[in-house]
């Protein structure tokens, strides 16, 4: 594929950024991986590596190897930096039990931590995902270790101390299944705008668009991305992937193939239409991803390259879309 039909390069010619999360592992050891990475995408997002569990092997130690790894490939071929994420209910560190902390404690543990990583990194990472995951499917804050310690306002001083130590950096709020106009967007469009009337240095929202087991509606979605923005937020599409359950699949993996470029074609238009310059992918090739270790009833194929490192449909179809789509 010559350079000039790059994804990465008709993305550019577009002022857009076309990401995907990658891991440390196949950065070391994968030719294939490394040259898809460099070749098609001007954005990386950390998979795993600068997550808390991951970064803290134990309680006194952070081991930023991997993360390094991540970062550094990205800054030497040209691509922007998304860091994922500094206060998540997920992953946090396997010696770390909650109930060794005072509410106290649990507070400068979190103020230590963001301090120690998004400092670490405030000249090479252009994005946080300060926040990641904080409100529940049905709506209401979801009952994690930093909620119970802090209130809604541990989201504050999250973004805060970020702000400290990265003044320079996008800080973001991240979040799944709240793609198009639901109870879940609903609860985190009213979260975001209490966190901007207490002043909060947010600067945008992530729509993780991990279309699954329900797709969003694609005017829901342009309707929710315009009233993120009308309150003077940037979105990004931050962890994009598309399968499908077995009563979804029309049968055969060609036709499967060309249903799911048609859904990343219309979120690419979306994005074009609604002013989002930057849509993200939740891995490099189908077989990085990491639904088949997650969904046994979900198809496995839900990127943009194959297993065999060729790309798809879904890749032609977004290529094509910045090529040649004119925005409403």
């Amino acid at each position: 594929m010559a350079d000039g039909d790059r994804l990465r390069d008709v993305a550019a010619e577009r002022d857009f950024q076309i990401g995907a999360a990658v891991a440390a592992q196949p950065l070391r050891t994968d030719a294939s991986y490394k040259k898809i990475l460099r070749n098609e995408f001007n954005y990386v997002t950390a998979e795993n590596a600068l997550k808390m569990g991951p970064l803290r092997p134990s309680e006194d130690t952070y081991d930023f190897s991997d993360a390094d790894a991540v970062v550094n490939y990205a800054r030497e071929h040209d691509q922007t930096v998304r860091a994922h994420t500094l206060a998540w209910h997920n992953q946090t560190p396997t010696w770390f039990q909650e109930w060794d902390y005072t509410d106290g404690q649990l507070e400068d543990f979190l103020r230590e931590h963001v301090h120690t990583a998004a400092g670490r990194y405030r000249s090479k990472v252009d994005t946080w995902d300060v926040v990641n995951e904080a409100v529940a499917d049905d709506g209401t804050m979801r009952e994690n270790l930093w909620y119970e310690a802090m209130g809604e306002e541990y989201l504050d001083r999250a973004f805060e101390w970020a702000n400290e130590v990265a003044p320079d950096t996008d800080l973001y709020y991240n979040d799944y299944g709240a793609d198009g106009v639901n109870e879940k967007s609903d609860a985190i469009y009213d979260l975001v705008e209490r966190m901007l009337d207490r002043g909060v240095p947010i600067d945008g929202v992530g729509l993780q668009m991990h279309a699954l087991h329900e797709k969003p509606g694609i005017e829901s979605v342009a309707e929710n991305i315009r009233r993120f923005k009308e309150l003077g937020l940037d979105v990004e599409i931050t962890e994009m992937d598309v399968a499908y359950l077995p009563e979804d699949d029309p049968g055969d993996q060609e036709a499967r193939w060309e249903q799911q470029a048609d859904f990343y074609r219309d979120i690419t238009e979306v994005c074009l239409d609604e002013g989002v310059d930057t849509l993200i992918v939740w891995g490099v090739r189908d077989s990085d991803s990491w639904i088949p270790n997650w969904f046994e009833s979900l198809t496995g194929d839900p990127l943009l390259f194959d297993s065999g490192n060729d790309p798809k449909p879904a890749y032609h179809a977004i290529k094509d879309t910045l090529e040649t789509y004119e925005p409403n």
